[in-house]
């Protein structure tokens, strides 16, 4: 959702007078709030995974009163296109994706070595398909309101006078992209040294790693996963002067936000997801069997990330 900003930013830029609308899952809405180009959300409440195909038909059928111009599915999935085509939008742009041909009728063959980022074939929406070089990728920003981040930080009575440093142990996708707690423990510690306050954020699926980190770390940390919304996350992390992460959506916020952020990638590749901003910091030891895309390393040994030492991310903050 943070790099679809990127094409909501665009598209505001070609059709200033467009309004744009985002249908998506309802725990984004916090971030769809932040960001001043989209009008508003619309939900939809099947999980991933969820053909549902009545359930799209219905939304697309209520969604016709609306009278959209066009789609953009981002989405491959075939299911995906079936609420836009049912609510009649004469113009049905995305990639051919799972054969959508007739469900898309501005459909475009993704060229991959044209468009190797992500955001780059989102952005590449915007435009006709004639269009044959990279776009140009505005950066995300999104916009924190002042008086909803003081009611969460009197909320979790934060000390704003200390530097805050936030680390973010967690990625969804799985282990292979997760940076050791032994190695978190470490720069916890270490940034405690320096009189900063040490954050940990994440959901709670997180929350494990985080009680490793603080127990390896001597409860160096205050531990803010499970604990907070995301638009709470997001709030607090606003309030910080760096952000250490995994690749992972929370990296992805923090570059959004404009932090000083190091972002560490072990199984996953930088020059497919980069965090959007230019100052980010990206640490990779570039090793032979990396990015190898697997949830698990297929070797055992994870090294990409084990051999990724604190004095390295350290060096990088204070550098």
């Amino acid at each position: 959702m943070v790099m679809a900003q990127s094409l909501f930013i665009t598209l505001k830029q070609l059709h200033p007078q467009s309004q744009i609308d985002v249908l998506a899952p309802s725990w984004t809405f916090a971030l769809l709030e932040r960001m001043p180009q989209v009008r508003q959300g619309i939900a939809m409440s099947l999980t991933h995974g969820q053909f549902g195909f009545n359930a799209r038909r219905q939304l697309g059928l209520e969604l016709r009163k609306q009278q959209y111009q066009q789609a953009i599915v981002l989405p491959n999935s075939w299911k995906s296109t079936l609420t836009p085509f049912f609510a009649g939008i004469p113009k049905r742009s995305g990639y051919v994706g799972e054969l959508r041909w007739g469900l898309l009728n501005d459909s475009r063959r993704l060229d991959k070595i044209l468009l190797p980022m992500t955001v780059q074939r989102f952005v590449a929406l915007a435009y006709p398909k004639q269009a044959t070089v990279p776009p140009v990728c505005p950066s995300p920003k999104l916009l924190v309101n002042q008086q909803a981040q003081a009611d969460t930080a009197a909320k979790f009575n934060i000390d704003r006078g200390t530097p805050i440093a936030v680390l973010c142990p967690g990625a969804e996708y799985g282990p292979a992209k997760r940076w050791p707690a032994a190695h978190f423990a470490a720069l916890a510690s270490a940034l405690r040294q320096q009189n900063m306050q040490v954050w940990l954020f994440g959901s709670n699926k997180d929350k494990d790693v985080a009680s490793e980190i603080q127990l390896l770390s001597g409860n160096a940390c205050q531990d803010f996963t499970g604990l907070t919304t995301l638009a709470e996350a997001i709030d607090l992390m606003a309030l910080s002067q760096v952000v250490i992460s995994n690749d992972s959506g929370l990296m992805h916020i923090a570059a959004a936000l404009d932090k000083k952020l190091i972002a560490l990638y072990g199984s996953s590749d930088p020059g497919f997801t980069p965090p959007l901003q230019q100052q980010a910091q990206i640490l990779s030891l570039n090793l032979p069997c990396a990015p190898c895309f697997k949830r698990v390393c297929p070797l055992g040994h994870t090294h990409c990330l084990s051999e990724l030492m604190p004095e390295r991310v350290l060096a990088a903050l204070f550098d």
